[in-house]
């Protein structure tokens, strides 16, 4: 994965897979903010698709939403909040209680971006002096 500089503070991620998400300043573009919430919650969902599948059906609707306190003067978020959200109306009281303990413990075993986030991950970084080709 890498991204590409396109103008002042403008990129463009692309993967292995061909996608490519625009970074930066601007209209169309994602912050890395704003990428990191979206790894989360795709994280949860992602993770616990197959219990909701399992018991909804392949054709759920589901929304995710997230928010994130950002503390400006540590220049951090502090705190992420995901929601997901589906209709459970069709299962009983119980039903869903256990409906949502298993993908409780669907995002606790496998979201790999909670568990990252859970820790503190050091980073570095390095600069390399080489001809970018265009």
């Amino acid at each position: 994965m890498f991204l590409e500089r396109q103008g002042v503070r403008q990129y463009v991620a692309r993967n292995s897979r061909g996608a490519e998400i625009l970074i930066g300043d601007g209209p169309g573009r994602f912050s890395p903010g704003d990428l990191l919430k979206l790894a989360l919650a795709g994280c949860n969902a992602m993770s616990s698709d197959k219990r909701m599948t399992d018991r909804l059906g392949e054709d759920f609707a589901q929304v995710v939403g997230i928010s994130g306190e950002y503390n400006e003067d540590e220049d951090r978020y502090t705190t992420f909040q995901v929601e997901l959200i589906q209709d459970l109306s069709s299962l009983s009281e119980k039903d869903q209680a256990d409906l949502v303990r298993r993908a409780n413990g669907a995002i606790d075993r496998n979201c790999t971006i909670g568990h990252t986030l859970s820790q503190p991950v050091p980073y570095t970084h390095t600069f390399t002096s080489e001809q970018v080709s265009e």
